[in-house]
């Protein structure tokens, strides 16, 4: 499995990595047991970053109970902000205090089975979220303690060019796909400026079935004409989690799947490589021809 390092924590991890955003109330048929076999078979595929949340709902406690003899296997990035409220996937409402921020990653740690994390992320939190209340000094003062070993957050535009003004963010959790490229440029400067890059969305959640909210999305795919240019018997997430790849400064991509053959697929399509540079180019070139270019970085 090709590797990155992820800016300056110096951490060696493959490029592609797993979300595991991936349990709810609507899906019952994911057991422990099942979940269990799902994070061995990751691992067993060469994957060696994971990426979780407290809010991802029993997403910590499958990682505790089924992954903490392999902890030396791999890495692993958390977040916090959370709360229990509104149970769901990812849904919870966010809570920026100190004592939220200190409680909620001894509740991580305790469900991880874990002293420390790699990497903790400030889920989604706007700039004036943040600045509202006195948040650096508890994460700082965590990294010191040794709980964190990095400080990241997971931020779009607007309110990404702050974060990364501030010079505090080790990390970064941004969006990005050939489907979704508003960030593209950022990407670049996040990666230029030192930290490491965390890729949320580089598959565009897969080809969606008919009656999917992400049908618009996927509709730019074949409006650009990118069939023609997918290798013989490539799928067209293939296609785009091969894109994604290709920014030079997507050091890890975090695709979530409960399906083995398309966790399968994502894990050939990382080893086939980055897209040929003519082919990459040509897509993004069919991309600004129909209003799918990114957003200019200031």
């Amino acid at each position: 499995m090709p590797t990155a390092i992820l800016g300056r924590t110096g951490l060696e991890v493959t490029r592609l990595g797993f979300g595991t955003a991936l349990n709810g109330p609507d899906r019952p048929d994911l057991t422990p047991e099942v979940m269990g076999r799902l994070l061995n078979a990751v691992l067993d595929s060469g994957i060696n970053f994971l990426d979780t949340s407290y809010d991802y709902v029993d997403s910590e406690e499958d990682i505790g109970r089924s992954l903490s003899h392999r902890y030396s296997e791999f890495h692993l990035a958390t977040k916090f902000g959370c709360t229990d409220t509104l149970p769901g996937r990812n849904n919870s409402i966010h809570v920026w205090t100190r004592d939220n921020l200190l409680r909620g990653l001894r509740v991580s740690l305790e469900r991880l089975k874990r002293d420390s994390v790699d990497i903790v992320q400030l889920h989604n939190a706007t700039v004036d979220e943040f600045d509202s209340q006195d948040m650096v000094d508890p994460m700082v003062e965590l990294r010191r303690q040794g709980k964190v070993r990095w400080i990241g957050v997971s931020p779009t535009l607007p309110d990404l060019p702050t974060y990364l003004s501030w010079g505090l963010f080790d990390v970064f959790q941004v969006p990005y796909s050939a489907l979704e490229r508003e960030h593209e440029e950022w990407i670049t400067k996040i990666g230029e400026a030192g930290a490491g890059v965390i890729i949320r969305g580089g598959i565009a959640q897969g080809v969606p079935g008919p009656d999917s909210n992400r049908a618009d999305k996927w509709a730019a795919f074949e409006k650009a004409g990118l069939d023609d240019l997918r290798e013989e018997r490539e799928s067209r997430s293939a296609f785009v989690l091969r894109f994604t790849l290709t920014h030079p400064y997507a050091h890890t991509i975090v695709v979530g799947t409960t399906n083995l053959d398309h966790l399968r697929e994502n894990v050939e399509a990382v080893l086939k490589g980055p897209l040929d540079d003519g082919v990459y180019r040509e897509a993004k070139r069919r991309l600004d021809s129909i209003g799918e270019s990114p957003a200019p970085a200031a």
